[in-house]
């Protein structure tokens, strides 16, 4: 069956952002950031694969706009309900699982000066807004890794990731990172994925026991972070009560961070990834 592909929806402005590190081998890697938007925005779906793994019902696509042809991931998840129960271990009030939070963690990673979330956009697909999102190419999710005991190659870099991905999700609240979207390159860099189920709007830190480093770039963007400019980037896809404990989270990791540099030194807190 033909796809028919809906308007364009934006949620906020067009973002200047810097490119991402992709694959050297493929071709979208010489790609500006603002071509990659435009083609995930507007490329024609000319093949449809439902997704094996996740239970947001996202689907892998491939476009094309008759020159450049890349996979994308579509997830149009939103749901809310007033408690979500799957165990004794997983419980939550005021749940909410919507497409919204990858485009606003992708926003809000390019404030931070990361450039390791894919790059994700809303668009109306099949009637419906969605997420459309960048597919990584040349990677390999943790599950898999570990499953084939597969170890990273550079393992220190690997863990400088892991304590970049530890502040982020705080920052974020992120209530579902998993091996399966913890992604992996072939020289360790990880990417992160799959944010359907962040930005809740508890203020306190969930796993503050996890934050023993931050990364240089990380902490002076966090610090400097601007609640103008973070609500310009991310548009719709975040609410004033998201918002509001986005940034009461950033403030108490900020002060869990002076806390340990004033009493480890700064050389034993903050790094440079390696």
């Amino acid at each position: 069956m033909r796809l028919l592909i809906a308007l364009v929806l934006v949620i906020a402005a067009p973002w200047p952002c810097p490119a991402q590190t992709l694959d050297a081998a493929s071709p979208a890697a010489s790609m500006s950031a603002a071509e990659m938007e435009k083609f995930l925005l507007t490329a024609r779906i000319v093949k449809r694969k439902e997704s094996s793994k996740g239970v947001t019902n996202a689907y892998r696509v491939t476009l094309s706009d008759g020159v450049f042809t890349h996979d994308a991931q579509i997830q149009n998840v939103d749901i809310e309900k007033p408690f979500f129960d799957v165990g004794p271990r997983h419980s939550e009030v005021n749940f909410r699982d919507s497409y919204r939070f990858n485009i606003a963690a992708y926003r809000l990673s390019l404030l931070l000066g990361l450039d390791n979330v894919p790059m994700s956009v809303e668009r109306v697909i099949d009637g419906r807004p969605a997420a459309v999102t960048w597919w990584l190419d040349n990677v390999m999710d943790d599950s898999d890794r570990r499953r084939k005991k597969i170890g990273n190659t550079n393992p220190l870099r690997a863990a400088d990731y892991y304590s970049i991905m530890f502040v982020f999700d705080e920052l974020i609240q992120n209530r579902d990172r998993n091996q399966g979207n913890i992604m992996w390159t072939p020289d360790s860099r990880m990417w992160m994925i799959d944010h359907t189920r962040a930005f809740r709007t508890g203020k306190d830190l969930l796993k503050a026991e996890n934050l023993t480093r931050i990364e240089r770039n990380l902490w002076k963007a966090l610090r400097a972070l601007d609640r103008q400019a973070v609500t310009e980037a991310v548009g719709k896809a975040l609410t004033r009560n998201e918002l509001d404990a986005l940034f009461a989270r950033r403030d108490r990791i900020v002060q869990h961070f002076d806390q340990r540099i004033a009493a480890l030194g700064e050389d034993k807190v903050v790094y440079t990834v390696r």
